[in-house]
């Protein structure tokens, strides 16, 4: 068994692992059940009655995203404020970058590689600017080195710039709150009853988010699990809001362009290092 530097959830199923540069991924990733649009919403039902909802307020009472944080991209792993991603991490310079993130604040910023990067991977290849930071809440050593993490996601950022001082990458970052005014509330619970409409249309009978998540977890959890393109995915994390983001969904489901929800499995990791679950 690893050093636990802090106590992983018992449900927390550390499968998805991914080579190392542009090797392919275990058998054991390559022979997982596609994820269903049934299975995705079971998931939110799931987290949302695990009272996510109060762990995901009291996150965001205390975290301030500095002005420089490590930054990892991925090719297919779009992290969202208010949701969560397991990660299993065993590439060098990324196990130094979890090292020290837990050292210090264990922010580590989500971004996702523009498309091409392969020729470039092992430098610092082509990224979009926005993405999302989280916050390191579980972390397992392993004795190899190797590490099991989960991010929570907390604030999107902007890349400003890169530091070349460390082998892993860091960026200086401007911060995109979003902000949910009280004014905002009525469209965003609108936003939200339209997308589960939405949902159901596409798959009837199936299960959705508690009515006791707010609209915002509701919204951004459904971004986060529902088998999308990374590039669908990273168009929903640019959204100005989750009220926006809502409506993009709904016109991906109801808009003629509802084939970018497609029963396939989302992409079970990346070619840098690690997996997402």
């Amino acid at each position: 068994m690893g050093r636990l530097a802090r106590r992983l959830p018992p449900h927390t199923p550390w499968k998805h692992l991914v080579g190392h540069g542009r090797s392919r991924l275990p058998i054991e990733s390559r022979r997982m059940r596609p994820v269903t649009l049934g299975c995705t919403i079971a998931l939110i039902s799931v987290l949302s009655a695990a009272g996510s909802s109060a762990a995901q307020s009291d996150l965001d009472a205390v975290m301030t995203l500095p002005d420089t944080i490590p930054i990892f991209p991925l090719q297919d792993v779009v992290l969202f404020p208010n949701s969560s991603v397991p990660l299993h991490i065993f590439e060098s310079r990324y196990r130094a970058m979890v090292a020290d993130a837990l050292e210090g604040d264990s922010i580590i910023g989500m971004i996702l590689l523009q498309p091409g990067h392969e020729a470039e991977y092992e430098g610092r290849p082509p990224i979009f600017e926005v993405g999302c930071a989280g916050v390191i809440i579980t972390a397992e050593e392993l004795p190899d080195g190797r590490y099991n993490i989960v991010l929570e996601g907390f604030e999107k950022f902007q890349v400003l710039s890169e530091d070349a001082s460390r082998s892993y990458r860091l960026a200086e970052v401007e911060a995109l709150p979003e902000v949910i005014e009280p004014s905002d509330r009525p469209l965003l619970k609108q936003r939200r009853q339209q997308l589960e409409r939405a949902l159901s249309s596409v798959s009837p009978g199936i299960g959705l988010p508690s009515s006791d998540l707010p609209d915002e977890e509701a919204v951004d959890g459904l971004s986060a699990v529902l088998p999308l393109e990374p590039a669908v995915r990273q168009d929903l994390l640019e959204a100005d809001g989750p009220a926006e983001r809502a409506l993009r969904l709904i016109r991906r489901l109801t808009g003629g362009r509802s084939a970018a929800l497609t029963a396939r499995p989302r992409p079970s990791g990346s070619s840098n290092g690690t997996g997402a679950l």
